[in-house]
């Protein structure tokens, strides 16, 4: 096979130079990753699952946990009904089983177990349980992801020092963190407007947004007394950082988050909620 020698060559030597710059620190090899993406040496999909993969060393299970206030889960003395409503409503694929407190976790029920449930056979949750496994708030993501493509498993609850629980985390969880929403991150996220009307109708809103240009776009009456962007308003709202997916109703608008990590609100969606019909009350 023939190689074109203004076009193979060329790429070698570009990234020999750059690997013979040996980084000295995580800073280093960072600035070493960008500065190959402004040369075309790695697309923006691997540079983002590339940072991912070396800050998932640095975070704990705690920082993306579902917080033990937010699990859904089902009461070993749950009726049948009240068991399949949960698994219509959420949509989940796995859930916590516990013993009247939510501290006391048995075992986990798989959503795809009630495919092989028969009509008119008693049920008897206990004999649908699988084994729970328990790990702690300070465990590394980059550990978690390894145990649980050793282990098969794709949920862990996670439990404090005194073994009460605090949450729980799924695989799911662990490589959200990793490789991240690529659109949002390198598509609107650098482009130059902050708010833009995609084709649902709905409004697609860099959290940097000031409330000021958000009043303007929208016709809004948000005020900037307390906070200055839209997602400050959001974490006023609710005290902390939102999770990806989770929505919020503020005047009139709903907020549903595109991308989030643990500690910084990016992408929001906005549509305009319905308006109820006082008539028909």
């Amino acid at each position: 096979m023939d190689i074109h020698p203004d076009t193979r060559p060329g790429f070698f030597e570009r990234l020999s130079s750059l690997l013979l710059r040996e980084p000295e620190d995580r800073e280093q090899l960072i600035k070493l990753l960008h500065s190959a993406h402004e040369r075309n040496l790695l697309d923006a999909d691997a540079l983002s699952i590339t940072e991912g993969a070396l800050a998932a060393s640095e975070i704990s299970v705690s920082d993306v946990m579902v917080p033990r206030a937010q699990m859904e889960v089902i009461d070993i003395d749950d009726p049948l009904d009240k068991i399949v409503a949960l698994l219509n409503r959420t949509g989940h694929s796995r859930f916590p089983v516990i013993d009247g407190d939510r501290d006391k976790v048995i075992g986990l029920l798989l959503a795809k177990d009630f495919l092989r449930l028969k009509s008119n056979t008693p049920f008897n949750l206990r004999n649908w349980l699988r084994p729970a496994v328990f790990i702690p708030e300070s465990k590394r993501l980059n550990v978690l992801l390894r145990e649980f493509r050793v282990s098969h498993n794709h949920m862990a609850v996670v439990v404090d020092e005194y073994a009460g629980v605090c949450g729980l985390i799924t695989i799911e969880d662990v490589l959200e963190q990793i490789v991240g929403d690529i659109e949002d991150e390198y598509d609107f996220d650098e482009a130059d407007d902050n708010i833009r009307l995609d084709q649902s109708g709905r409004y697609r809103v860099k959290a940097q947004t000031t409330i000021e240009d958000f009043n303007e776009h929208l016709g809004t009456h948000f005020g900037n007394d307390e906070c200055h962007t839209v997602g400050g308003l959001i974490l006023h709202h609710l005290g902390r950082v939102p999770k990806r997916n989770e929505g919020v109703d503020l005047d009139g608008l709903h907020f549903h988050v595109l991308r989030a990590d643990s500690r910084r609100l990016y992408t929001l969606s906005v549509s305009v909620l319905p308006v109820a019909d006082e008539s028909a009350a």
